[in-house]
C-alpha cells in the first residue's frame, strides 16, 4: 500500500496528543468533575488509492494513542465516542485501553454519526474542493465565506450548531459516578470537524495553528456555565 506521510517523518512528530493530554489535565485540575473532548485521530496512513476514509492508523499513530492515554488523569472515568472510520474508532479504544492499563477506569467505545463528515451533502465534491484549495484551512475558510457549492456542503454555522448541541447533550449527564470518580467523554473526529468547530466557536482564526494528530478542544461546566477551551489557550463561553 503506498504512503505518503509528509514532509516530516512521523518518528519526528512524538509531540502528537501531548499538548491536548496537558489541556484534559490542566482543566479537571481546575475543579471539573465532567468534560466532553473533541479531538483529531492519531497518525494515519495516506494511501491515495483508496477512498480517504478507508486511510488506518499507522503503528506509530497506535503508540501515540497509547502514549496519550497513558496521560490522562487517572481519577477520571473516560468513555469513547467516535467518527465511524476504523482510525478514530481505533484511536478511542487503543487511547482508553492504555488509561485502564496504567490505573484508570474506561468504558465501550462507540460509533456516532455526528462525528463524522455528517455536514458533506456530495463528499465528492467535497473532496475536489479540498484538492483544489491551497489546504484545508482554506478550504474552511471558503466554506465559511459560502464560496462552495451550496450541494456540496451544509452551511458552515449550521454544522457548527449541530455537533455544538450533540457535545453539550453528552453534558447532561450527571457530573460524576456514584463513587465520586470524574468523567470525561472522549469524541475522536477528523481535522476537517476540528477547523471548523475551533474557529466556528470563535476560539481561533482559521489561519491559527494547524490541526495537528490528536489535536483537540474540551467543553466543560464551571459556575452553572458551559465553556470550551483550546490547547492553544482559547477560551469561550458556549451560548445557550
Amino acid at each position: 500500500m503506498s504512503q505518503d506521510l509528509g514532509v516530516e517523518p512521523e518518528h519526528l512528530r512524538s509531540h502528537f496528543g501531548l499538548e491536548t493530554a496537558r489541556l484534559v489535565e490542566e482543566t479537571f485540575g481546575d475543579g471539573v468533575d465532567r468534560a466532553v473532548l473533541l479531538m483529531r485521530h492519531s497518525a494515519r496512513t495516506f494511501d491515495r488509492s483508496i477512498h480517504d476514509l478507508l486511510n488506518c492508523l499507522t503503528d506509530h499513530g497506535r503508540d501515540l494513542c497509547r502514549t496519550f492515554g497513558e496521560r490522562l488523569p487517572k481519577d477520571v472515568h473516560v468513555r469513547g465516542y467516535a467518527s465511524p472510520p476504523d482510525r478514530c474508532m481505533e484511536t478511542a479504544q487503543i487511547a482508553i485501553e492504555s488509561h485502564v492499563a496504567t490505573g484508570g477506569q474506561g468504558g465501550r467505545t462507540r460509533a456516532v454519526e455526528a462525528l463524522g463528515v455528517f455536514y458533506a451533502l456530495d463528499q465528492a465534491k467535497m473532496w475536489k474542493g479540498i484538492s483544489s484549495a491551497d489546504g484545508l484551512a482554506e478550504y474552511v475558510g471558503q466554506w465559511f465565506a459560502g464560496d462552495v457549492p451550496e450541494d456540496a456542503m451544509m452551511p458552515a454555522e449550521q454544522a457548527v450548531r449541530l455537533l455544538s448541541r450533540a457535545l453539550q447533550a453528552k453534558m447532561a449527564v450527571p457530573p460524576a459516578d456514584p463513587d465520586g470518580q470524574k468523567r470525561l467523554d472522549l469524541c475522536v473526529t477528523h481535522d476537517l470537524t476540528i477547523y471548523t468547530m475551533r474557529h466556528g466557536l470563535g476560539l481561533e482564526p482559521i489561519s491559527g495553528p494547524p490541526v495537528e494528530f490528536l489535536d483537540g478542544l474540551i467543553l466543560f461546566e464551571r459556575n452553572g456555565r458551559r465553556y470550551v477551551r483550546s490547547q492553544h489557550g482559547g477560551e469561550v463561553e458556549l451560548a445557550d
